[in-house]
């Protein structure tokens, strides 16, 4: 997630393999290097305090940190990171908090989450589970959109936030509240990727064939599409269920499910989505252990979102620091925050769960 001259640091895992040259050549942004003496960038902290709406004063990051998006505004990075409590009965509610660099290694925190459950219509979807996971692009007028999850303890449900100034967030609700009357209100969603164009140290939402696009789930990868980047309608096949854009392998490091990760990227190429994977030996590669969590790349046809063109074989990022093997979920390396500031592309990932770590193209 950032790189000084001075680092010591360990060449990620990487495979420019034919999985990475097909039809459209060298396509993968890659290598990316972890920044070892930074690392890790973000971890908990129990001496900030929140007033929550709910339950009232919290240690709202003492427990973890970790899955973050990041943004570049005015010259600053700012990360939006999901951050946990210790109380309750799910062992920990989530808030997003942010935090800002000017040299992508070293942050410092806003002192409160800029993004909470609170005692409002959208208490139910969000209490007491938490805000969890954020992506962010912005639009052409430099409004910012946040995808997020929702968790009440039964059930993930994707929601969309929007923003001008990173520090205050207007709710919308449920991504697919206004489509199929509701029909996927109350089934699992989350993780949603917007795809847009790196442009300038910004993400900016892009325009496929007059839609914008969001690739979404986990275990398998979905499709929507939206007009305003607010409401969203999934792709569904002609029988109505959810069109697959991409599934977990047998026989590889991503042979239990697959999720995606940062803004995917918009290209010459295709369209490039980072993504985020876990493994069962017993199905997938006998190489890493139960549970392991890899990232990949694949590319899809830029004028298709829904066509797969190339798939890398191998992942390019896997745990192997102590704090990527121990936490609270162990042998988790999750990227989610993407951006290309100052001449470099930083990776932010979240690590075991835990806290958070960078690494550096």
């Amino acid at each position: 997630m950032r790189l000084l001259p001075c680092l010591l640091v360990l060449l990620v895992v990487i495979s420019c393999n034919n999985s990475s040259r097909g039809k459209s050549g060298n396509w993968t942004l890659l290598p990316f290097v972890k920044a070892d003496e930074a690392n890790p960038v973000l971890v908990p902290d129990s001496s900030t305090l929140f007033d929550c709406p709910i339950i009232g004063k919290v240690k709202w990051e003492e427990k973890d940190v970790f899955n973050p998006a990041a943004v570049v505004r005015h010259d600053t990075l700012f990360l939006l990171y999901r951050a946990e409590d210790k109380i309750g009965k799910y062992a920990g509610t989530s808030r997003i908090g942010l935090a800002w660099s000017i040299d992508g290694l070293h942050f410092i925190k806003h002192p409160v989450p800029v993004l909470y459950p609170g005692n409002d219509s959208l208490k139910k979807y969000e209490w007491e589970g938490g805000c969890e996971d954020p992506r962010i692009v912005e639009d052409e007028n430099g409004t910012y959109y946040l995808t997020y999850t929702a968790y009440d303890g039964d059930k993930a449900r994707l929601l969309v936030a929007t923003s001008a100034d990173l520090y205050h967030w207007e709710k919308h609700g449920h991504a697919f509240a206004k489509t199929f009357n509701g029909k996927y209100v109350n089934q699992w969603s989350k993780s949603g990727s917007i795809v847009c164009r790196y442009e300038n140290g910004k993400t900016i939402a892009v325009k496929i064939n007059g839609k914008y696009w969001m690739y979404w789930g986990d275990t398998n990868i979905f499709l929507a599409s939206s007009d305003d980047l607010v409401n969203w309608v999934p792709v569904e096949t002609p029988g109505g269920k959810l069109q697959v854009a991409f599934g977990p392998r047998k026989g590889k490091f991503d042979s239990d499910l697959v999720e995606p990760g940062p803004a995917a990227m918009f290209t010459g190429k295709g369209i490039l989505l980072m993504y985020n994977s876990r493994n069962v030996p017993a199905k997938g590669d006998t190489t890493l252990l139960e549970g392991t969590y890899a990232a990949s790349q694949i590319l899809f046809d830029k004028n298709n979102p829904a066509k797969v063109i190339e798939r890398m074989d191998t992942y390019f990022m896997k745990p192997e620091k102590d704090y990527e093997i121990n936490g609270q979920v162990g042998r988790v390396c999750f990227a989610e925050g993407l951006v290309n500031y100052k001449g470099k592309w930083f990776l932010y990932y979240g690590t075991a769960d835990s806290k958070i770590a960078v690494a550096v193209n």
